[in-house]
């Protein structure tokens, strides 16, 4: 058994005009391959040879004998998530009520998370993550660098992510990273995604 490339749950050119045809093939097609393939390469003979992602994730984290096998089954299983955390699909970007509310009581209102989220994400130094989780009882904003991720626990969940390595957005926008956040933000967040890991 081997850590497997997931499918896209679009066509590569079906994020435009917000993510072109030409990021996807290289961001999928290059980047996220590197990172399914290096984790094959390196679980290869070991004990994790038969492990999935989170298995693979859950025993390494932290230790430092383990890091580049963390790093690179990190930033496959970080981009299977952004995969899911966007969608071309109209009814897929439409926010539950129940999930609605939640960031109300959360954020004061939609646009007011939006602002947040796109803030920590253009705040994040360097390469790595914003997310919106599931904390308790409450939604938060949170990021993370690097492979890092909030993994999901029985008081945290990952409901969606928005990728800030310069690989996601650079070909589109250069060092505009505000544009690509307010841009996924408002256009192809996957709130049905969001609203099953919420309710999971």
């Amino acid at each position: 058994m081997s850590i497997e490339m997931k499918p896209l749950p679009y066509d590569l050119n079906a994020l435009e005009p917000v993510i072109s045809g030409r990021t996807m093939e290289f961001h999928y097609g290059k980047h996220y391959k590197a990172y399914v393939d290096k984790t094959n390469e390196l679980i290869k003979g070991t004990q994790f040879e038969n492990a999935s992602l989170e298995e693979i994730i859950t025993f390494v984290a932290g230790k430092p004998e383990y890091q580049t096998l963390f790093n690179n089954a990190g930033q496959a299983w970080n981009h299977e998530f952004f995969w899911h955390s966007l969608t071309p699909n109209a009814q897929e970007r439409q926010i539950e009520q129940e999930l609605a509310d939640k960031i109300k009581e959360s954020f004061g209102s939609l646009d007011a998370f939006k602002e947040a989220f796109a803030k920590a994400a253009v705040a994040q130094f360097g390469s790595g993550w914003a997310w919106l989780v599931y904390d308790g009882d409450v939604l938060k904003i949170m990021t993370t660098s690097n492979a890092n991720m909030p993994f999901k626990t029985d008081t945290l969940k990952p409901l969606l992510c928005l990728d800030v390595w310069e690989h996601a957005y650079y070909l589109d926008y250069q060092n505009r990273r505000p544009d690509f956040a307010k841009e996924v933000l408002d256009k192809i967040l996957n709130w049905k995604f969001a609203f099953e890991n919420y309710k999971n």
